[in-house]
């Protein structure tokens, strides 16, 4: 029997409000303060390798879908706004 997909991972959604993008124009923004524009540049261009393409990749599914509130739990409890 294969395991039954609960939801989000909760480790990538702290990930996205404590991970701070490492290069690029908006190297050291928090992932989840990152513009939606810049995501949808890296949905058409193809998400870095490893990790932190997988939480780009996230961020953006969660921007596209009006799922940020998701987010604002773990942003208070990291003191971030």
């Amino acid at each position: 029997m294969e395991p039954v997909d609960t939801g989000p991972n909760p480790e990538i959604l702290i990930q996205l409000v404590t991970m701070k993008m490492p290069f690029g124009r908006f190297k050291d923004r928090l992932l989840c303060h990152l513009p939606v524009s810049y995501l949808e540049w890296f949905s058409r261009k193809g998400f870095p390798p490893g990790k932190l393409g997988i939480l780009l990749g996230a961020m953006y599914e969660i921007k596209l879908n009006g799922l940020e509130y998701l987010l604002e739990p773990l942003k208070k409890k990291q003191n971030y706004k």
